[in-house]
């Protein structure tokens, strides 16, 4: 069966993307920096040690791998972003892309492509007079911490093209999951009543069912066509107020209240941060489309009703 290496196999989307593969008939090996889950070689999956920081990675992990997957990266939105915080944020996910592509050049490899994560964040705040335009792979990356970011991020894994190798990288927008991540942050006040409503809520998020989103790894496994950028968000954006709307309604019914969160109190609550939670960021996932991808959740209703 076809081998996947998931660097940052641990997370969210890495547990479900495992729990994916498997069912689709792949073995699995998950790089991780425990000693002690390392031990565990046997079983499906299994794992593999790395140290991102010394540019390590277990070399037979590489030998067997049919493709590489990297999800390897600190949480953008689990903390406060001080300037360490910001520093771990950019250097995990460019270390980690130089540890894949000097394994990859230094050790026998039979990898035939690597899919690495990176995200919306690329592109920064959608432009007033763009009206109706959404962000598309070739534009250029956004000023500022996150688009700088992505773009290391982004070169850090480039080498990894190389003869006989296809590299795709797929810009991820904000993942909906039952299990944990924004999702899980939209619904705390809901279940207290309180459809919570961030600044305005007319900024554009640009999303993705959790499935949605595996699936598209899948698919980028499965389809030698696709190399390069894709944009991996859901065919029709969403604003947040009609996220936290819809919700409320699956989790409440009718009784809830709507209540805005003033962007001063964000600010004060997230800092530097906030600035993210507030900007409108809308997204096409044309190109994707085109080769014949089809989402399961295309809208916010199809994918809360699933979760909620």
């Amino acid at each position: 069966m076809p081998v996947v290496l998931i660097c940052g196999g641990s997370g969210l989307i890495g547990q479900r993307l495992t729990t994916m593969l498997i069912e689709k008939g792949h073995e699995v090996i998950i790089v991780t920096r425990s000693p002690q889950k390392a031990r565990n070689t046997t079983g499906n999956p299994s794992y593999a040690l790395w140290d991102t920081e010394k540019e390590a990675i277990d070399t037979g992990a590489i030998s067997r791998a049919d493709y590489i997957i990297n999800l390897a990266g600190a949480g953008i939105a689990d903390k406060r972003w001080t300037a360490k915080r910001k520093k771990e944020i950019t250097g995990s996910r460019v270390q980690s892309g130089r540890t894949i592509v000097k394994a990859l050049q230094q050790y026998d490899n039979r990898v035939k492509a690597v899919i690495n994560s990176s995200a919306i964040g690329w592109y920064g705040e959608d432009n007033p007079a763009k009206t109706g335009k959404k962000f598309t792979e070739e534009d250029p990356p956004a000023p500022g911490f996150l688009g700088d970011t992505c773009k290391a991020w982004e070169d850090s894994i480039a080498p990894a093209k190389a003869p006989g190798k296809r590299l795709v990288i797929l810009r991820t927008g904000i993942v909906l999951s039952n299990k944990g991540g924004a999702l899980s942050e939209f619904a705390k006040p809901v279940k207290f009543g309180i459809a919570a409503i961030l600044g305005s809520g007319k900024q554009v998020v640009s999303w993705i069912h959790i499935d949605d989103l595996c699936r598209i790894f899948l698919y980028a496994i499965e389809n030698e066509s696709l190399h390069g950028v894709y944009n991996a968000v859901a065919p029709v954006p969403a604003d947040n107020k009609s996220i936290t709307i819809a919700i409320a309604k699956k989790i409440k019914g009718s009784f809830f209240i709507t209540a805005h969160v003033p962007s001063f109190i964000l600010k004060l609550m997230l800092g530097e941060l906030s600035a993210e939670v507030l900007k409108s960021t809308t997204v096409s996932s044309s190109k994707l489309r085109a080769t014949g991808f089809q989402f399961i959740y295309p809208s916010i209703e199809a994918a809360i009703q699933q979760l909620g």
